[in-house]
């Protein structure tokens, strides 16, 4: 995803969930966000939960890169790669990135990516743990699992 600040300078979202679950595990904000930050940011997700077997995700520089191939073989998991221009192939991510963009994103004007990142981990505690889900009958993720 991405937005701009107040100044006009523009900045990305990464977002990562669980389609199972439908819980949201990561929002980093950055005004870029290469394949070695993306990288990161899946790391320190690994330090707290198991290992997935698929990572499914679109064609983004970040994602085709050598190292996050290299990353995902090391780690013995599978990039399941949407077809360019098929975003409904990765229908949960999208609904997803549309409640992030209309509950928070579209809403507010920030002056920082700083006060971006902040805002966003907020949300997605609030997202996981009290926000009902029609998918989870009504119920946020971690009420569900």
């Amino acid at each position: 995803m991405h937005d701009q600040l107040a100044d006009g300078r523009s900045y990305r979202l990464f977002n990562v969930i669980d389609d199972y679950r439908r819980e949201g595990l990561v929002i980093e904000a950055g005004f870029s966000l290469p394949a070695l930050r993306v990288i990161r940011a899946l790391n320190q997700l690994l330090e707290q939960r198991p290992k997935p077997s698929i990572i499914r995700c679109d064609n983004g520089p970040e994602f085709i890169s050598a190292e996050f191939v290299s990353w995902a073989k090391s780690h013995k998991i599978r990039i399941e790669y949407i077809q360019p221009g098929k975003p409904q192939q990765n229908a949960y991510i999208e609904r997803h990135n549309k409640t992030v963009r209309y509950s928070w994103v579209s809403k507010h004007l920030f002056e920082s990516i700083e006060e971006v990142q902040d805002y966003a981990t907020d949300w997605l505690w609030f997202y996981v743990h009290e926000r009902p889900h029609k998918a989870n009958n009504g119920r946020p993720p971690l009420m569900v699992a």
